[in-house]
């Protein structure tokens, strides 16, 4: 429920509420005034039963007001949470950002260079990123302005000359290495200072 329900829900509630112990005092003070008059047992009886209604009725209205109130701090510091959650993931995604510019970049060169070691034509080079990007052939027609048959023709090219068999072949020979854990480097026996040797 919005901030802006939730206060619309108190004052409406606090209004009830003011409502109905004013019935219960306006009874309270009518049956105090009656008694001291000298009015009848019935008469007694019947306010009695409108101050009962006005003070269950406020027990009732207070015990919604206190859960409201309640409610609205939940939700408040829900709020809260997510804000600095929000802040949180949007620093992580700006460090992570920052970081992997330096990779991609890197990435880029290194493709960059494969391609050229291809002998790429600049369209072959710029099919090959598309392909590797995972674009269909039509995509790659559609983004580079060129028929469908066009854009098959160049991927055949570029599988042509990289001497690999399809788009499966392409992607793997970037990615294959991608998918294997970091060997921590082995120590060798140059690496281990004389001091240490036995």
């Amino acid at each position: 429920m919005p901030h802006s329900a939730f206060a619309s829900e108190r004052r409406l509630l606090t209004g009830v509420l003011l409502a109905f112990l004013g019935v219960a005092l306006l009874a309270a003070l009518d049956i105090a005034s009656d008694l001291r008059e000298g009015t009848t047992l019935a008469h007694v009886a019947v306010e009695a039963g409108v101050l009962l209604v006005g003070l269950l009725g406020s027990i009732f209205m207070a015990r919604r007001l206190v859960h409201t109130l309640r409610q609205a701090r939940a939700v408040q510091r829900e709020a809260f949470e997510l804000a600095e959650q929000l802040e949180v993931t949007r620093a992580e995604a700006i460090r992570w950002r920052c970081e992997a510019r330096e990779l991609m970049e890197g990435l880029a060169a290194a493709l960059d260079g494969q391609f050229a070691r291809w002998n790429l034509s600049p369209a072959e080079k710029e099919v090959a990123l598309l392909l590797l990007k995972g674009l269909s052939h039509k995509e790659v027609a559609e983004i580079r302005s060129v028929t469908e048959a066009t854009a098959r023709q160049q991927a055949r090219a570029v599988y042509k000359k990289a001497g690999l068999s399809g788009r499966h072949d392409l992607a793997a020979f970037f990615l294959e290495d991608l998918m294997l854990p970091v060997e921590p480097e082995a120590k060798t026996s140059q690496d281990t200072p004389s001091g240490m040797q036995g």
